[in-house]
């Protein structure tokens, strides 16, 4: 990725959702200008979720997402459909391409997008080959309340009315949220400890990291980087105590006891648990731990999918802090990118990563769902604080 480049977790995540052969392929290609997605006139062509970052005058940083068809058939389409079901977990604006049937495959989808309270533009496409555009517009304004934008992929009429309809669709709060929040401001001091051990990339910083120190220059606080073993040295070459410290949350309990009084303490695990998610939720949460035992199930989340490291902070490192917590029996199942289950019944606890490869709108579902399951959820910054008894006094 370029140092130029926006996250694709960042990006406003744009999902186009229709049958199969409605032309969803060729309209990302032409919202695009590239030839992004691959276009055929049999059905089906689209097998997999297919994504295009791109930036969008006026909107900023763009994800497309172009799905399957959702009326695939057979095995093998119910499986595409189903991961057209959970890009919808990640989508911000739905693009909903209709057809000239009887409309039922798009008035449930259209049901399940409003549930989810997810902003849905309806689309018309290939007028430029429909002899009764205005009349089908006209039927499917009746079905859902609100008339579709007509539009020619092919020969891309209605690409800018698309555009301005995403614009007017954006979220209120879309790009406000802070990383930092109303911890910092202008020429705060700021110490950020990054011990670079086997978890960072060699030679770069980890993104969570990256992102962080972006803000807080753009903020223009005052920012100092150190490792956990020079943290000592750095504390003593600093005019003035920090403000904030950051730190990762491996080293808490190390940094907690040699941060000076006046600082505030806080990790970007943590951060990133009100950046990408429900803070409040996640500390309520962790008071669970508490009540666990050796009978209890916990399931650990990840945004990535890594081979395993050796001292790997998910699946060592935090499964270690528990057992010994809890006793060696507690049962402790791991999951990786997108495979987060459905069915949250069997646990009693849900530890999730800082999640910086993910989108806010996808953390904010499995948030839900697992609300839904009445199942306690925290992240990883938040259960290490409180297992090292500091959780009071952690900044968020």
């Amino acid at each position: 990725m370029s140092l130029t480049n926006t996250p694709n977790a960042n990006r406003l995540h744009i999902a186009l959702f229709g049958r199969r052969n409605s032309g969803k392929s060729s309209l990302v290609n032409a919202l695009t200008g590239q030839d992004t997605a691959l276009v055929s006139d049999t059905p089906g062509t689209t097998t997999d979720l297919v994504s295009k970052a791109m930036e969008m005058q006026g909107i900023g940083p763009c994800l497309f997402i172009d799905t399957p068809g959702f009326d695939d058939e057979g095995e093998l389409g119910e499986l595409r459909v189903s991961r057209t079901l959970k890009a919808i977990e990640k989508t911000d604006i739905a693009l909903l391409l209709c057809g000239d049937t009887t409309f039922s495959h798009e008035k449930e989808m259209l049901a399940l997008l409003k549930e989810k309270n997810i902003p849905v533009i309806p689309v018309l496409n290939k007028i430029d080959i429909r002899e009764n555009s205005d009349s089908l517009a006209t039927y499917i304004e009746k079905e859902c309340k609100i008339r579709p934008l007509l539009v020619s992929a092919k020969e891309e009429i209605g690409i800018e009315q698309i555009r301005q309809a995403i614009l007017e669709k954006l979220p209120s709060d879309f790009g406000q949220q802070s990383i930092t929040g109303e911890l910092t401001a202008e020429n705060d001091l700021v110490l950020l400890v990054m011990p670079q051990d086997i978890q960072a990339p060699k030679g770069r910083l980890i993104l969570p990291q990256v992102q962080t120190i972006r803000e807080l220059l753009d903020k223009k606080c005052l920012v100092v980087s150190c490792t956990t073993d020079k943290l000592t040295e750095t504390l003593q070459a600093l005019a003035r105590p920090p403000k904030l410290i950051i730190t990762d949350s491996q080293v808490f309990k190390a940094v907690y006891e040699q941060k000076p009084e006046e600082s505030k303490l806080t990790s970007f695990s943590v951060l990133f648990a009100g950046y990408k998610g429900d803070i409040h939720y996640y500390v309520e949460s962790a008071a669970v731990i508490e009540s666990l035992t050796e009978d209890s199930r916990v399931l650990i989340a990840e945004a990535c999918t890594h081979a395993p490291l050796t001292e790997d902070i998910g699946r060592v490192k935090l499964p270690r802090l528990l057992r010994k917590r809890i006793g060696k029996k507690l049962q402790i199942d791991i999951v990786g990118g997108t495979d987060f289950p459905q069915d949250l019944m069997p646990y009693d606890l849900i530890i999730h990563c800082g999640a910086c490869m993910f989108n806010r709108k996808y953390v904010l579902s499995r948030i839900e769902r697992a609300r839904e399951q009445h199942i306690p959820m925290t992240n990883y910054g938040v259960a290490i604080a409180y297992l090292n008894g500091i959780l009071d006094q952690i900044e968020y």
